[in-house]
């Protein structure tokens, strides 16, 4: 007889009343002998990468999914088949989707994979996974999912995530949390209120590099530190339009309508979907809020900051020919460069930090430290900059160390003050299980994703803004009117 119905009998035979343990353990506690039930919303590129991960963790099952896409062959890869590959490498089917030409993702391609993992898996009882068009849908008829992976654009993740919350689901989303002010502070106060474990898909925020960094920043190596340096790259996809894209054919199985969600309609075109959505301002963050999420999770634990209080930013230009005449041209999407200026009060013990975030490959002024050691800025890369020295990283906080190397050599590492991370999921599924919370909740996550999205807007604006976090407002009108999305019929939070 099975463990939970040789329980349940001997207890009705002694009149016995029992209280599930996840009663016990509070707001949708799952205790450790039960398997975590996930259904994953938003089954692109990213979002199949995550499932991925997941299929492996054993004391979790993914049972449903959800996407717009049924499926579709246009999706980005980083790399030439690195989707196809990884998925080939996950679930050992060495000629997974041979001859497919494309990245094929999607809703369909999702399900497909878990089947056919967990039905190799013998030590398991196997149940198909089951797929809706609508994840509103899923959350009505899937009552047992335990908990929600949120692996849409940007301009959804709140969407899902709130109606997960409000339904009693533990949420994992990705990076940004949001590409809204008034979402990012929604889902924080939402997740707090719930007690439901929340964790955003900012890794490095758990990773023994920023543990150690944190470590050496609190121990005075440098001093205390008073501006931070923080340079990318990105984008490395489609950006800077300077026009809508054409009206093309909605392909079959992918429901435009749907994957807008709450933002206005406009004609389908590919370049709002799939990994170009990042540039536009209704769909996602651009540079900033897509990497500068990693970063800034790093710096913030690092420098324990808060509330931002002034934000400016500006992007680069670009000059084309209009009616034969040099003449500037006007973005429509997030540009192919910008820079940010972020000031953050003073702490507890800590002086006031000035934040510089460099994107499109540009780079902050070269420090005297790197002369020494006839260094160059790598693609991307975190400075710290204190009154004793500075601490170079790579972007997401990894490699801490300081410069110039002379000063490292003899550096001694600091005694091991934070307990370490057993991993980005397996904290959240701890949290789950009754644990405490996890690297980088809603609630932790909910002023770093406030203060990339009030840059964003300050680049939009061009005015330097000063932020009100009590009333949600800036000194300016215009800014104002960003800080909140406007809804269509149906969509509204």
């Amino acid at each position: 007889m099975k463990r939970r119905k040789f329980i349940s009998t001997t207890a009705a035979a002694a009149g016995m009343t029992i209280i599930p343990r996840h009663v016990l353990g509070g707001n949708g506690f799952i205790s450790a002998s039960d398997r975590l039930n996930l259904a994953c919303v938003g089954t692109g590129t990213q979002g199949t990468r995550v499932l991925l991960q997941l299929l492996k963790m054993p004391d979790v099952q993914i049972v449903s999914v959800a996407d717009p896409v049924y499926e579709d062959t246009r999706y980005q890869n980083w790399g030439e088949f690195e989707l196809r590959n990884g998925i080939r490498e996950a679930i050992e089917e060495p000629k997974w989707d041979e001859g497919v030409k494309g990245c094929r993702a999607g809703r369909e391609p999702a399900r497909q994979i878990i089947d056919k993992w967990y039905s190799k898996q013998k030590e398991m009882t196997f149940k198909a996974c089951t797929s809706y068009e609508d994840f509103r849908e899923m959350l009505v008829k899937e009552t047992g999912i335990d908990a929600v992976i949120v692996g849409t654009p940007d301009h959804q993740h709140a969407q899902v995530a709130m109606k997960a919350l409000e339904k009693g689901k533990h949420v994992f989303c990705q990076k940004p949390m949001t590409n809204s002010v008034y979402e990012a502070r929604l889902m924080a106060d939402t997740a707090r209120k719930t007690g439901l474990a929340t964790q955003v898909a900012t890794a490095n925020a758990s990773s023994e590099d920023t543990d150690l960094l944190c470590e050496m920043i609190l121990s005075g190596v440098i001093g205390p530190v008073r501006e931070v340096y923080n340079w990318s790259n990105r984008p490395v996809w489609q950006t800077g339009f300077t026009q809508l894209p054409a009206e093309e054919k909605i392909p079959k199985g992918f429901n435009w309508d749907l994957w807008l969600g709450r933002a206005e309609h406009r004609p389908f075109n590919y370049n709002y979907a799939h990994t170009v959505f990042r540039s536009w301002y209704d769909f996602g963050t651009g540079a900033l809020g897509d990497m500068g999420c990693y970063s800034f999770a790093t710096i913030f634990r690092a420098l324990r900051l808060g509330d931002v209080s002034t934000v400016e930013a500006s992007m680069n230009t670009i000059v084309g020919v209009v009616n034969g005449n040099p003449s500037q041209l006007k973005y429509v999407s997030h540009p192919h460069a910008m820079n940010a200026h972020l000031t953050f009060p003073a702490r507890a013990g800590m002086p006031q930090v000035e934040l510089y975030w460099i994107d499109g490959g540009m780079k902050p002024p070269r420090p005297k430290e790197f002369d020494e050691d006839g260094l160059d800025f790598d693609p991307d890369g975190l400075m710290f900059s204190g009154d004793y020295g500075k601490i170079l990283c790579e972007f997401d906080g990894s490699n801490p160390r300081l410069i110039p190397a002379s000063k490292h050599k003899t550096y001694i590492k600091p005694p091991v003050t934070i307990e370490r991370s057993k991993g980005h999921y397996a904290d959240w599924i701890a949290t789950i299980r009754g644990g405490k919370p996890a690297r980088c909740t809603f609630d932790s996550a909910g002023p770093i994703t406030e203060a990339l999205n009030l840059a964003v807007i300050a680049m939009r604006t061009g005015k330097k803004l000063k932020w009100d976090p009590a009333s949600l407002k800036t000194n300016n009108d215009e800014a104002n009117k960003l800080i909140k999305p406007s809804y269509r019929p149906g969509w509204e939070l």
